[in-house]
């Protein structure tokens, strides 16, 4: 039998998803990290975008999240998302929208608007698209 881990995904708003895998990959702050059964604690902040997991059966599950916080344990991971959603449940038309939405606020010089948080908004956006288009490939 394959080792694995448990993985924990919560939101604010609700528990994403809770069950055992044997890989999960998450967009650290300072890049993508891939965490094994085992691996060595760590605790690090999470930017906008996608978090696979790698169940039992070898079938890789994505989610978004906005940002939040990473731990691992040896046996246990916990992505504790400010927003977390299921990739196929990403909305492409309303990830545009926000997009556009960021960077008209960010190229009009004359309104007075909260630059950090168009630049995240926009980030966000962008990481769901990201997503959007990489699940699209997968299909």
């Amino acid at each position: 039998m394959a080792m694995t881990l448990h993985v924990d995904i919560v939101s604010a708003e609700e528990e994403i998803y809770s069950d055992t895998a044997t890989m999960v990959f998450a967009p650290a702050e300072m890049g993508e990290v891939g965490i094994a059964p085992r691996h060595t604690p760590l605790l690090t902040r999470l930017k906008p975008g996608e978090v696979r997991v790698q169940n039992q059966e070898g079938e890789e599950l994505s989610f978004f999240v906005s940002g939040g916080m990473l731990e691992v344990q040896p046996h246990v991971v916990t992505v504790l998302a400010d927003t977390a959603i299921r990739a196929h449940d990403l909305d492409e038309a309303q990830a545009m929208e926000a997009k556009e939405r960021a960077e008209h606020m960010l190229a009009d010089n004359t309104a007075d608007i909260d630059y950090a948080k168009a630049q995240a908004e926009l980030a966000q956006s962008m990481a769901q698209l990201a997503a959007i288009k990489k699940l699209r490939k997968k299909s």
